[in-house]
């Protein structure tokens, strides 16, 4: 939508449609840093007309993956409905890494805080709430905290990246594994959990997407 809220014309609707199903599909397969002049040129547009309508790569990735990104929301609401409490924690471990083995910029995008929405405060939210339940049960080993599960996620989005053409279970596998050493029986000493600060730091543009693109009018 313009900057002066004004509907988009018929044409201008159009051309946004396909800019949007473009990058769907080419992030999908290459990632949040997919080249934006293949997104517009699978789109049949121009440079131009991308920029016109996303100035900037954070607009275009909201735009297409909103819909997305409140999936992940609606998982860890779904395990907190879950009465037993290690159920839920492994349930959720397990549809979270299975949506990020869908697509290639899903792997990337929630494992970054270059990309965010409002879903994301009260996701963590509840994920805290989540692995307190499954610790208080002494269900869930007692050092496994909110970052352990960035540190999952990151885990796993690195599997995809190498092997979703070739070795599509390989993730699936990794999740099953690390999943056999949360349990509070299988725990073991081990270092401690990554520092929040450091965690926060790791995801803020350091390896995971590239800088957000601007672009001049």
């Amino acid at each position: 939508m313009p900057a002066d809220d004004r509907p988009l014309r018929a044409d201008a609707q159009r051309n946004r449609a396909a800019l949007v199903a473009a990058a769907r599909e080419v992030m999908g397969r290459r990632g949040l840093d997919a080249p934006l002049d293949v997104i517009a040129s699978v789109a049949g547009l121009g440079n131009a007309t991308l920029y016109r309508h996303f100035p900037i790569r954070r607009d275009l990735v909201q735009a297409v993956f909103a819909d997305q990104m409140a999936r992940y929301a609606a998982a860890v609401e779904r395990a907190l409905e879950e009465s037993d409490p290690w159920a839920a924690v492994r349930g959720y471990l397990m549809e979270i890494s299975a949506l990020q083995a869908e697509n290639r910029a899903l792997a990337d995008l929630v494992t970054s805080a270059e990309y965010t929405d409002e879903t994301r405060p009260v996701a963590v939210a509840h994920l805290h709430a989540l692995l307190d339940r499954a610790r208080a049960a002494g269900r869930l080993r007692a050092d496994f905290v909110v970052e352990d599960v960035v540190l999952l996620l990151l885990a796993n989005a690195g599997v995809i990246r190498r092997t979703a053409e070739h070795a599509p279970a390989a993730s699936s596998r990794l999740v099953a594994l690390l999943l056999d050493g949360l349990a509070a029986e299988a725990a073991t000493p081990g270092p401690p959990p990554p520092d929040p600060a450091g965690i926060a730091r790791a995801l803020s543009g350091t390896g995971t997407t590239p800088p957000i693109e601007e672009r001049e009018p």
